[in-house]
């Protein structure tokens, strides 16, 4: 079933558009993650859902009902009966985390005797059962948060809308709070639709990505998909951490295509357009580069230059032997040793080589 279809959506800020013919859908026991660089239109678009921005044209559908349609106007936001989790979770600073829970109930007029029955429900399943009579100040903020979700969540909305929900938290809590955050939405069922600029945090919590380019959906799929079936030069590099080598294509068949640099070459996976002649990129993620041979001769030898080290493994940074620095060709991998500098051979697996006519870039 699906809760919320965004259908060819146009929005402008003045003279300058934000979104260029966004369409989506979410599902029942869904999430949807916005994902893309800043002012590529995924904050905007779920303002324009929750009724927060007026669009242009389009339409956008919550369940069965039409919310904004450019052709015959928009139920405003208090209507849309949506659950929206703000940044800056946006709690009442004089009322009680239960009173900040109770709010959209007592707006609604809901009898207070299942007021009660509902917040109290809502706390102990975010766990703040036992802070019910604090104040937002005494919290911290992984509770704080915890309170914003409990006050979405409290009246039942068909669709939750999270904006940037872990941002304001340190990078040890955020992590323990994203596994929260997808084991609540798995266990309650919620249909979700979060932006994040966070691409660890999207993929963590996602059933589905959106990335989100300069007002368009670039590309849409699964986690694994999307990173690890890039369609797109933009999607391959704003997915992981890359190495990146310019080259020109020297040969294509069968679905590979072949990269020629100063002294190198690389057999990779050929995007869609892809030519002999054209000036290209290839990309791998950091983590599929090793130091070895690659069976099938897809290797480079290059120059250790330094190792740093980041608990779990080892980063190494290798440049083109024999070249400035200003003009060498850099890449990087990972390993779980320290090694001296000095002459290595690199294997870069053709199934993870992606090769992408520059063109093709954002």
């Amino acid at each position: 079933m699906i809760e919320l279809s965004v259908e060819d959506l146009h929005l402008d800020y003045g003279d300058v558009p934000v979104l260029k013919g966004v369409s989506m859908d979410l599902r029942q026991g869904e999430v949807v993650s916005l994902l893309g660089p800043s002012g590529s239109g995924k904050t905007t678009l779920l303002r324009a859902v929750a009724g927060l921005e007026a669009a242009k044209r389009g339409k956008i559908t919550i369940g069965e009902r039409v919310v904004f349609d450019g052709a015959k106007g928009e139920v405003p936001a208090e209507d849309r009966n949506l659950g929206l989790v703000f940044q800056s979770y946006a709690l009442w600073p004089h009322k009680t985390v239960y009173d900040n829970v109770a709010y959209p109930l007592q707006l609604r007029r809901t009898p207070a005797a299942e007021t009660r029955q509902r917040v109290q429900e809502v706390l102990d399943q975010l766990g703040l059962g036992h802070l019910a009579a604090r104040h937002p100040h005494q919290l911290s903020g992984g509770q704080q948060q915890r309170v914003a979700i409990g006050r979405a969540l409290v009246y039942n909305p068909p669709v939750i809308l999270l904006d940037e929900p872990l941002s304001n938290l340190d990078a040890k809590l955020r992590e323990e709070a994203r596994a929260f955050l997808r084991e609540l939405i798995v266990r309650l069922g919620l249909s979700a639709l979060m932006v994040t600029h966070d691409q660890s945090e999207a993929l963590a919590i996602s059933d589905r990505i959106l990335l989100l380019n300069n007002g368009r959906i670039e590309q849409q799929g699964t986690p694994q998909q999307m990173y690890g079936s890039p369609r797109t030069l933009f999607c391959a590099e704003f997915m992981g951490s890359n190495n990146r080598m310019n080259g020109r294509v020297a040969e294509v068949r069968d679905g590979k295509a072949r990269i020629e640099g100063a002294g190198w070459q690389l057999w990779g996976q050929a995007a869609e357009g892809l030519s002999v002649g054209q000036e290209a990129t290839a990309v791998i993620r950091v983590e599929q580069v090793r130091l070895a041979d690659d069976p099938e001769g897809n290797h480079l030898d290059m120059q250790l230059m330094t190792g740093m080290y980041l608990g779990d493994k080892w980063e190494y940074l290798f440049r083109t032997p024999g070249e400035e620095s200003v003009n060498a060709m850099a890449l990087r991998a990972y390993g779980q040793e320290s090694r001296a500098a000095g002459s290595c051979r690199l294997a870069l697996p053709a199934s993870q080589v992606w090769i992408f006519p520059l063109a093709a870039k954002g």
